[in-house]
């Protein structure tokens, strides 16, 4: 079992900048992909950027270029660093790994809100 714990969240102005983090415990070693996703209410999760165990990241449109995702293996750690943050990037995120086998990981979430 994994556990995913994000942090980071919170309220900014359109045109700043926020660093979420989501801690893992457990098996961590059985970890292949893993992964950013955002939801808002009424619409479905909506994956935003993935990396590999190579390192190999890669990203939807709606946040190529504005976003970046990096993990810290030794501090069993995986971030999404947002730059110039818009009003639709307001939402709940959520950090998700995928074992080698079996059901994906979430955390529970976290609340990013973004004013204009």
């Amino acid at each position: 079992q994994v556990q995913l714990v994000e942090s980071g969240g919170g309220l900014v102005q359109a045109g700043g900048s926020l660093r979420l983090s989501c801690a893992a415990s457990g098996s961590i070693r059985s970890i292949n992909r893993k992964a950013w996703y955002r939801q808002v209410p009424g619409k479905e999760r909506e994956w935003l950027a993935t990396i590999t165990p190579s390192g190999t990241s890669s990203y939807a449109d709606s946040v190529k270029g504005r976003f970046t995702i990096s993990t810290d293996s030794a501090k069993n750690m995986m971030f999404l660093q947002m730059n110039s943050l818009r009003p639709e990037d307001t939402g709940t995120y959520y950090c998700r790994m995928d074992p080698w086998y079996g059901q994906p990981y979430w955390g529970q979430g976290t609340q990013v809100t973004v004013s204009s």
